[in-house]
Order: C-alpha cells, then structure tokens, then sequence
C-alpha cells in the first residue's frame, strides 16, 4: 500500500453560500484534511452512520453492506485514487472466495460502504498533495485562544453598564403563540 494515505472520516459540513455539503477525511497520521464535494443523499448516508443515530429503514448503503455480508464478500478497502478535472474518483477493493476484486466507484459512495462496514479507508499521496489543506496554525491557535480564553469581566462590564443605562421604550407583549402573518391581526412580512 506504498503510495497510499490512511484517512478517517473527520466531519460533514454544509457549504453555506451554495448549501453543497462536503466529507473532510483527516490524515491519520499528519494535521492534513482533504475536503470531497458530496451530494445530500450521500451526506446523509455517511452522517447517520458517523453520528450513531441510524434511521428505521435501510439506507442503500446498509443494503449494500449487508449484501456484501451474506454473499461472503467482505470491503478490505477503498482508495480515493484519483482527482481530475475536479472530480474525485476510487476504487472499492473486495475479496471473495479468495479472489481479489475491485470496482470502480464514488468516493463518496465508497466511504458510505466503509464506515459501515468498518474498513480503511486511503487516498493516493498524489491526491492529497494536490487537493488537500494544512490548517494554519496561527488561525487554529488564534481560533483557540478566543474561545477557550477566561472570559475579562471587568471589559464585560462596561457593556453591561452601557446596556443597563439606556433608556428603551417597554416592548410590546406577544402572545404565547405567534400569529401567523395571514391571520387577522398577524405581523406581514416573510414567512
């Protein structure tokens, strides 16, 4: 498995400005990730998997797993092996009987299949040299800092005395249950 990186699932995001939906794999042993593009259904498969909340019924990749199970054929691994153009492609490699076996296959599809079934999963060295991203360290640091820091009261408390001097008509009261805005009486706007 000479020019091969071994990588785990890290996360599912949603790309905010184009509600695209993105798989991280993480290198297992480096702070290198590799964003992949993946469709909702996919994200979705993959998520419910990761986050141990599965559904009632059977997605197509437990489907898959399961048949994959009782046929004897079991996922050794799958390769991100390639991206071209932008688009990533792999490979699902199996063994069967004692043979050997792999097909071609989406990356995303092919690690829906691996975290349920629970094997490697790798992208070409190549693959992660061109596409995937080192965080900067001064921006992981920075972030860090903010968030985990002791929180300064006495900055805070000129805030506090600013909000607490002005002097702000009283608000009208809503109802328990807001109105809709087709109602009689509701507030018109968006809905």
């Amino acid at each position: 498995m000479k020019n091969l990186i071994e990588v785990s699932v890290d996360s599912i995001r949603i790309h905010m400005p184009t509600a695209q939906h993105l798989v991280i794999l993480k290198e297992k042993e480096a702070d290198r990730y590799l964003p992949i593009w993946i469709g909702s259904f996919e994200a979705q498969a993959i998520a419910t998997k990761i986050s141990g909340n599965p559904l009632g019924r059977p997605l197509t990749h437990d489907l898959m797993a399961t048949a994959f199970g009782d046929l004897g054929i079991s996922v050794k691994r799958i390769v991100v092996t390639r991206l071209a153009d932008q688009v990533f492609y792999a490979r699902l490699y199996v063994k069967q009987d004692g043979r050997d076996l792999d097909f071609d296959a989406r990356p995303s599809d092919a690690i829906a299949l691996a975290v349920r079934v629970e094997c490697p999963i790798f992208v070409a060295t190549e693959v992660m040299e061109t596409a995937g991203i080192i965080p900067d360290p001064d921006e992981a640091s920075g972030d860090k800092d903010k968030s985990e820091g002791p929180v300064d009261e006495e900055r805070l408390a000129v805030f506090r005395d600013f909000v607490n001097s002005l002097d702000l008509p009283d608000l009208p009261e809503f109802p328990e249950e807001p109105r809709s805005k087709n109602q009689p009486g509701g507030r018109p706007g968006k809905g």
